[in-house]
């Protein structure tokens, strides 16, 4: 379905980037998995991508650095010759009540998780375009760009505004024929829930949710191998849930209430 392309995740060392890079990879891309932190758990995933019989490169950058963006997107294309596929997932979330949010915390949720993304599909973009024949770009969104969560608001208005951006370069990018779409993903488990939510909290929460239990970084994956390949060459400008209903269900009546 991939053969011959290459493929770039940001964030891409664990979680539902490492998932979108496995699912890309069984499709048949060569990746390139970018992480500025997590380098161990890239190389362990660079190692099971090889297992799959398909090449991978770790680049460590961080992604709010245009400059460090710009040496990501070299290094893809000197390893590759080229670049074909590029997912935005890296993200960073500071949360605080509304009226206690600082400043210093918009801006550096920003870094990452808005201007990291402006980052990634404009070079990617202009790769991409250099190339002549086309190309698919990512954005892992979340539902918060929709559902303003509380103790959020960085992460909400950054979400928000990648969306935004995205349709935009969507609209611009047509002519191209390069992609861009965004996933939604509700709660999904990943190593990176753990820093606000126990297992057991986790555990009890996905009980409570419509569909009985969290999402996994495989499904998101899944759905980001589909928009990659050639059976999505249509769709352009999405904004794809994968949640479980969460967002449908909020504010709906329980059950066992008339009306």
């Amino acid at each position: 379905m991939l053969n011959g392309k290459v493929a770039l995740v940001t964030g891409g060392a664990r979680g539902i980037g490492a998932a979108c890079a496995l699912a890309l990879a069984e499709a048949g891309a060569d990746l390139v998995i970018n992480d500025v932190a997590h380098l161990d758990e890239a190389e362990a995933l660079r190692v099971r991508i090889a297992g799959l019989g398909r090449s991978a490169l770790v680049h460590q950058a961080d992604v709010a650095d245009r400059n460090a963006v710009e040496g990501l997107i070299a290094a893809a294309t000197q390893r590759f010759g080229r670049l074909d596929v590029a997912v935005a997932n890296a993200y960073r979330s500071i949360r605080q009540p509304f009226l206690e949010v600082t400043p210093e915390a918009m801006a550096e949720t920003f870094a990452v998780t808005y201007w990291g993304v402006f980052h990634t599909l404009q070079l990617a973009a202009r790769a991409m375009v250099a190339q002549g024949d086309g190309g698919r770009l990512i954005v892992i969104s979340s539902i918060h760009a929709e559902q303003p969560f509380a103790r959020s608001a960085s992460y909400n208005a950054a979400k928000a505004a990648a969306v935004h951006l995205a349709r935009t370069a969507a609209n611009e990018l047509a002519p191209h024929h390069i992609t861009v779409n965004c996933i939604a993903p509700g709660w999904i488990d990943t190593p990176g829930e753990r820093t606000y939510t126990t297992d057991a909290e986790i555990a009890a929460a996905g009980k409570a949710l419509p569909w009985g239990r969290l999402g996994q970084p495989r499904e998101i994956g899944a759905l980001a191998a589909f928009l990659a390949s050639a059976e999505a060459e249509f769709i352009s400008g999405a904004f794809i849930r994968a949640d479980g209903a969460q967002m449908v269900a909020m504010g709906s009546a329980p059950a066992d209430r008339p009306g």
